[in-house]
């Protein structure tokens, strides 16, 4: 019997533990595509993208410092591969300037350009203005209490991937 001919169950019957292990994923989809898409409408006049953003996010909080491609990586749970294309773009229309890291010569260190220190200016508070919307159904000690929960699920789904 091959997966697809399998009887689907009905949600309705399954056992309470059987459903969460349903909605988890859907749910994390739709909140995710949701918010992704959200802040694409709302800084595309910036001509920037939400993964744009998180890199100059990253940059932004690792200060004068810069930060390296993998470390940036690792911090947008992202393939290497990818970050290096974005850092490509990026650094071709100034938001960001890559240098050869002093300490290790075959890493590259980042840093904010100015304009790129402008974008994020203008879309962290669209970002801003966004969450709170998003967060407003929830009273603070709920946003405090989601928060947290979600950054063990984050945390938990990382290390799940990091299994073989």
């Amino acid at each position: 019997m091959l997966p697809q001919d399998e009887p689907q169950s009905d949600a309705l019957h399954d056992p309470p533990e059987e459903q969460v292990l349903r909605r988890l994923p859907p749910l994390l989809r739709r909140a995710w595509y949701s918010l992704n898409q959200a802040f694409r409408r709302r800084i595309a006049h910036l001509d920037l993208t939400p993964d744009q953003y998180t890199v100059l996010r990253n940059l932004h909080e690792a200060g004068s410092e810069g930060i390296t491609q993998s470390e940036l990586a690792t911090n947008m749970s992202s393939d290497p591969n990818t970050v290096a294309s974005l850092v490509d773009r990026m650094e071709r229309a100034e938001l960001l300037s890559r240098q050869t890291d002093p300490e290790d010569r075959r890493a590259r260190r980042l840093r904010l350009a100015p304009a790129g220190r402008k974008k994020y200016r203008a879309a962290r508070s669209l970002a801003n203005t966004l969450q709170t919307e998003v967060l407003a159904p929830l009273s603070p000690p709920e946003t405090e209490q989601f928060l947290t929960v979600l950054e063990k699920i984050a945390a938990a789904c990382r290390k799940a991937a990091e299994k073989d």
